[in-house]
């Protein structure tokens, strides 16, 4: 019997996607593909070293598979310890978000109001703790949260997958009791 390599089963896994992506309709896609990371992961995923890489400054975005024909990306996050996100939005792309390694703290928002130069309020909507196996959907207009390493000494990796390519969001630095600033942030990935 061949032992499983890496490639083999992060090739599995893209084909899973694909399957998923043909469905065409977002709630149908993310449906199956939360299914099928929720599977991958409580199964353990066999990722190349590079995405186990930790920075001491900031999480990384490292890009695992971008698909020209259907438009999907999967990028793989590696969180060191304590490491999250400011509140964002998804640009407007519909993401599916499962955690391979580790455990995450997950904050979901509502955008409540939107005034006039891009000061916000938001209504906090739901927080959880997910384990390996656990994983969640965001369909806009249902795309604000904030996520985090849950843990203050052990590292966390999760998998993104994204009906596109998410090279930017918006960002929303508090201001004041429950409103926020409107930013935009260029994203890149991580070597």
């Amino acid at each position: 019997m061949t032992p499983t390599t890496a490639a083999h089963e992060v090739e599995v896994l893209l084909d899973h996607l694909r399957e998923a992506v043909r469905l065409g309709d977002p709630e149908a896609i993310t449906a199956r593909i939360k299914e099928d990371l929720e599977h991958f992961a409580a199964h353990g995923v066999l990722l190349p070293e590079r995405f186990h890489r930790l920075r001491p400054d900031c999480y990384c975005r490292r890009l695992l598979h971008r698909d020209p024909d259907l438009g999907f990306t999967a990028v793989v996050m590696t969180w060191g310890p304590g490491q999250h996100t400011a509140l964002h939005d998804h640009a407007g792309i519909w993401c599916v978000e499962g955690v391979i390694e580790g455990d995450m703290e997950v904050t979901r928002y509502d955008l409540a109001e939107e005034r006039e130069e891009g000061l916000c309020r938001f209504a906090e909507k739901g927080y959880v703790r997910a384990g390996v196996g656990s994983a969640g959907a965001l369909i806009p207009p249902f795309e604000y949260h904030v996520l985090g390493n849950a843990h203050p000494d052990r590292p966390a990796l999760t998998l993104h997958v994204y009906g596109g390519e998410m090279d930017h969001c918006s960002i929303f630095e508090p201001v004041g009791e429950d409103l926020f600033q409107r930013q935009p942030r260029s994203l890149r990935y991580d070597e």
